[in-house]
Formats: structure tokens, sequence, C-alpha cells
């Protein structure tokens, strides 16, 4: 049974939060399973997942330093969460808490008799559970406690992680389940009876690496990765069981991977595709071949090299999320793109062997999301922007970096000094430095200029993204843009070329100091 957990935010002091976890380690005690009290520290311990805190990263400001709280208090409850904590810790956490509950064993202080246990385990079986859409991976990965006298496994358990390649191949949920047979009992059946679900096994290298990938996937983002509510209480414990699974060579991330398309390849496919029976009824061979590039690119780029996958929810993604976010699409492109996507969905079914009954639901699924199109994806030039100024700003067409762009040059109209700023192009180096210049009146030495450039370099190229998140935060508490700017400059300056270090500060960034 899971217990309420305290959210570390809700303590100013952190040795509150430790005394109160020392506290519950009591509970240890009374625990008759190794299983039982990984499972027990995973929870408590998955409070902070995902948590930013000042001062630092979370796991050494709060991890590392539950370690140094327990290593203090000297008890029975206190050992056997740095038991715990050694195994399912970070390599950090994992060190410091073997090094103090040593100490504390040698000094004697008793420990349950499971404690040697902990975390020895072995692998038993991998099996994946996999749509026929490629959309989501549910990875089953079977464990026991090394064997007694009697050579029968000892607390055979699940642990079942859901990988979604809809979402940068990130884990969505994890749980852990000790009805082992009658868990891969239902996944067969489930199979059986659907002809869109595969239920197979899979090597252990392969489960690993998959599910290593995952793991990663959905601790990169910055802000809150939409998880189950379970996952933060099962992510240590996770992430400690993987490493009992044997490592593979390389890393595929899903199980089927391709090769990376080159301009050439994607270029061929995309002929291949307008030649096709699919597309013979689109009347604009012009908006639909850029249109099959943006599809094609988003396949390739979002979705590991797969372009030629589809389904109901990559192909709503792709049309109400990535395309209204990331692509300046033009008047005939936004006509030409929820039919081209339909036509695409055909071709890649007949390529790919996709069921008759899956090819339906994603046609369905389209002309769905037809509807909803010309809401989801607003034309830039409805923001009051020309089409010409939005060529120069987005040169890419990367309509998410219209807003940092603009910030980093808002003068790009008119005439200064005899200057048409409509013919500067802030693409160029040499003009974005005139722009610069024309920004501050003329009235800056080269070298803050030089910082200057820098940051708008920087904000063009969204590196790091945390920058213009940074800078969002501040503009939104009132202050003046070149206030905002100078602060991010001071941040770069101080920091150096550390583009970890530089993420950290700017995160740490929540109001401009009283000296700006």
């Amino acid at each position: 049974m899971r217990r309420h957990r305290r959210d570390p935010r809700e303590s100013t002091p952190p040795d509150d939060v430790f005394k109160e976890m020392v506290q519950a380690a009591r509970e240890l005690l009374a625990v008759r399973t190794p299983l039982d009290a990984e499972l027990m520290v995973s929870d408590m311990i998955g409070a902070w997942w995902g948590r930013r805190v000042r001062g630092g990263d979370v796991e050494q400001v709060l991890g590392e330093g539950l370690v140094d709280y327990a290593a203090k208090a000297g008890t029975p409850a206190s050992l056997t969460l740095l038991i715990c904590l050694a195994y399912l810790g970070t390599a950090r956490q994992g060190a410091k808490a073997e090094g103090a509950a040593l100490a504390m064993m040698e000094s004697g202080v008793a420990r349950p008799g499971w404690a040697d246990r902990v975390g020895a385990v072995k692998p038993a079986g991998c099996y994946v559970s996999r749509d026929a859409y490629g959309d989501q991976d549910t990875v089953i990965c079977t464990f026991a406690y090394r064997w007694n006298d009697s050579e029968q496994p000892i607390d055979r358990h699940a642990l079942v992680m859901v990988v979604d390649h809809n979402m940068s191949g990130m884990a969505r949920d994890a749980w852990v389940s000790s009805q082992v047979d009658k868990l891969l009992e239902q996944a067969r059946a489930e199979a059986a009876g659907n002809p869109l679900l595969l239920f197979e096994e899979i090597q252990p290298e392969q489960a690993r690496a998959l599910l290593e990938s995952a793991m990663k996937a959905t601790r990169e983002p910055k802000t809150p990765p939409p998880v189950s509510d379970s996952y933060s209480a099962y992510h240590a414990f996770a992430r400690a069981r993987l490493k009992a699974l044997p490592p593979g060579r390389k890393r595929p991330a899903p199980l089927h991977i391709e090769a990376p398309y080159s301009r050439e390849r994607r270029a061929m496919l995309a002929a291949e595709f307008l030649a096709s029976d699919a597309a013979e009824h689109l009347s604009d061979p012009s908006a639909a071949s850029r249109c099959a590039d943006h599809i094609i690119d988003y396949g390739c780029e979002q979705d590991f090299n797969r372009p030629l996958r589809v389904s109901p929810t990559k192909c709503e993604t792709f049309l109400l999320d990535w395309l209204p976010r990331k692509v300046m699409l033009s008047v005939a492109e936004q006509e030409a793109m929820p039919h081209v996507l339909s036509a695409w969905v055909r071709f890649a079914a007949h390529r790919t062997g996709l069921p008759e009954q899956g090819l339906k639901a994603t046609l369905d699924a389209v002309w769905e999301a037809i509807g909803k199109f010309p809401e989801a994806y607003r034309d830039p030039t409805s923001f009051g922007l020309d089409r010409p100024l939005l060529e120069r700003l987005l040169p890419d067409g990367d309509l998410s970096a219209l807003a940092r762009r603009a910030f980093a040059f808002p003068y790009l109209q008119g005439t200064h000094n005899g200057i048409e700023l409509d013919k500067l192009d802030p693409a160029d180096q040499a003009d974005r430095r005139t722009l610069l210049e024309i920004d501050h009146g003329g009235a800056i030495d080269q070298e803050h200029l030089a910082w200057h450039e820098e940051i708008a370099t920087r904000l063009w190229d969204g590196d790091p993204p945390q920058l213009w998140e940074a800078a969002q935060r501040l503009l939104d508490l009132g202050h003046d843009r070149h206030d905002v700017l100078h602060v991010l400059i001071e941040i770069a300056e101080r920091i150096g070329g550390d583009p970890e270090e530089l993420a950290a500060a700017l995160d740490d960034i929540a109001d401009i100091p009283d000296e700006f």
C-alpha cells in the first residue's frame, strides 16, 4: 500500500523532510521481505523526483542530504534506510549510503535479517506487448531473489513499464506486480484476441536498452513530464532493477528502429508518394510536395526515423499539435495538408502492412482532426506580421522560434539614419550586428555589443532553451526588455562555456536582482 508522501517543497528546512523520512523508516523494521522494503523506500524518495530546488540538483540537495541525515541518526531504522538507498539511490547516493551503512554495522547497529538480500535479484525473462501502430510498448521484466537451497525462485515479481513512442519514446507509467504468471497469461490472451496487438519475449539486453532510453527521455523535459501518478513512486526501483539486466552493445530506441534518413532518401520517399495511386487525387502538386516534406521530416525527427509509421494518435499529434507550433505553412499548404496526410496514411499503411482495421481507424482519426485543424493552426500573418517579415524571421520555417527572434530583433521595419531596415537580414551576421547597433541607438562599446550579439544568436537558435524561458519569466514580471537582456548577458558572462551550468543558472532565475 502506498503511503502519503510529503512534497519536499512543503517544508522550508530540508532537515524537517529528512526527520520525517527517517521516522517513517521505522516501518521498514516491520516488513518481511526485501522487495517490500525496496518498494517502500522507492515510494519515499519518489516524493522529490522531477522537482526543482534552489541550490543545485534535487538528487544532490535532497537525496544526498537524506543519506547524511540518516547516517547521523545512527538507529536501526536509519541503517535499514541506508541499506535500501545504497541500492536504490543514484551512483553518488549509493556510494555515500553504502559507506555510512558499513560504518554503522561495524559499530553494532542492528538490522533486519532480510537486509543482506536487498537488490540481490536475478532476471527471469523479459517480454513486450506492442500495438500494431508502434505507438506504445508495454515491457515486462520479471525477477526473483536468488535461489534458495531448493533451487526455487524466491519472491518472483514483474516490473512493468509503458513506453510512449508518440512522446519521444518516454516512459509514461511503471508499476510492480507479484502475480507474474497471471500477468503474462493475461498479456498473451489479449494479444491472441486482438489483431492490433503483439506479445513476444525479447532479450534482456533489448529490454534494458529500451527502458533506459525511455527513462532518460522522461527526465529530460524541463517541464513536468506527462507521466502517471505512480511513475515517481517506482522510478528509483525501476532504475535499480534495470542494472540487473545485461547491458547491450547498442541502445535501440524503439525495438524496430530505422537508419537515419538523409535528405536524398527523404526526397526519394516524397517522390514515391507523389507518384503513387494514393496521391493521384491531390490537385496542387506543389503544395502537396511541401506538405509531404513536413510529414516525412516529422517522422524522421520526432519518431525515430519512422516516417512510414502511421497511427490515429501520431496523425492527430502531427496535425493539431506539432504543425501549429513548429511550421509556417502557406495558405495553399494549410488547405492541402489534411488531404495530403490522409493520402500519406493510405500510402504508408500499404508499405508497412498495417492491418485494414488499423488503416480505417487512422483515416477516421485524420478526418475527425481535419475539422479542428483550421482552429488549431493560426496563420502567423493573423498576428499582425506581414509575410515578408515572417520569412526574414523564420527562414527555416520554425514557427516556434517566432517570439524569441522577434524579442531579439524588434526593429526590422522602417528607416533609421538612412538605413532601410526592411533590407537587413537578421540571419546574416553582418546585418545582425547592424540591427543590434540600431537597437542601442549606436551608443555602445564593441565588447558589450559582442555580448548582445552572443545572446541574440543564442535566442535565434534557441540554445539553450532555458534562455528564452528565463526571459519570458522576467518579462511576465513586468521588467524592461533591455534589463532582461543585461541579466542574461551577466549570467552568460559569469558562467562561461559550460552548457549545463548555464542551463542550471538560467533555471534558477526568478526575478531581477535589485542591483540591476
